[in-house]
């Protein structure tokens, strides 16, 4: 009897060994991008994997970063998506990039979190950085209008006021064609119906169809192609 209770629990014992490491790997097919990286002069933190989930900041992953500063979480991604990396659920340490299937590495400094954060393996993020680059220009022409408007303002020059007005909507609307036309020149992205969902909610609806209607049939059926669509659905019945 006792030879046999032990062959019992080995077998067993073999089985929860079984047992445990189907559930690992049964865990890591699941994971398809992993987030990887360093981050300078962090001794001790928590890092978040985090998403908008039902309209509200979800974390799908995190890990307590000790030491070296190294580390690595990981998603399950359907859909390239906007993905955050914070530090410590801090607002002011998260950093915004575009998740997809694959290693996307990120390594920063603890001390310039989100400014020298450096973002490679996500070809979504390559896209969107060529957008933001230009972008930038449109933003900081805005940013010269308002300072300016406020001194014609000072000044009560209603001239001056009127001719601000007048180089605004100049500045907007060369803003939503570039938009529009980066959009369609990157149907095949999902950066295009995240652009229009996030830069051209108040564009004129042609210009969302006209990138909705270019979109190929993958982005179509990704999560921000489904919302475009969804939104401009929506636009249309309000208008009838």
């Amino acid at each position: 009897m006792p030879k046999i209770t032990t062959i019992m629990t080995k077998q067993l014992l073999l089985s929860i060994i079984t047992l445990a490491l189907l559930i690992s790997c049964s865990k890591t097919q699941q994971n398809n991008m992993f987030v990887q990286g360093e981050i300078k002069e962090l001794k001790k933190g928590t890092l978040y994997l985090q998403k908008i989930s039902d309209g509200a900041l979800a974390t799908v992953d995190s890990l307590v970063v000790n030491d070296d500063g190294k580390y690595k979480l990981a998603a399950n991604v359907k859909s390239s998506e906007l993905y955050f990396l914070t530090l410590n659920k801090s607002s002011e340490n998260t950093i915004p990039f575009f998740g997809e299937a694959g290693t996307i590495n990120i390594n920063t400094s603890l001390k310039h979190f989100i400014f020298q954060a450096k973002i490679s393996g996500s070809h979504n993020q390559e896209v969107l950085d060529k957008y933001n680059k230009i972008a930038t220009r449109f933003k900081n022409q805005n940013l010269d209008i308002i300072k300016e408007n406020f001194e014609a303002q000072m000044a009560k020059s209603q001239e001056k006021l009127d001719a601000l007005t007048k180089r605004s909507k100049q500045l907007i609307r060369r803003e939503y064609l570039y938009t529009t036309n980066f959009a369609i020149s990157n149907s095949d992205s999902e950066v295009a119906p995240y652009l229009a969902l996030t830069k051209l909610t108040n564009a004129n609806i042609k210009l969302l169809d006209t990138i909705n209607n270019s979109l190929s049939d993958r982005i179509k059926a990704s999560t921000y192609g489904k919302e475009l669509n969804t939104f401009i659905e929506e636009i249309k019945k309000s208008k009838k």
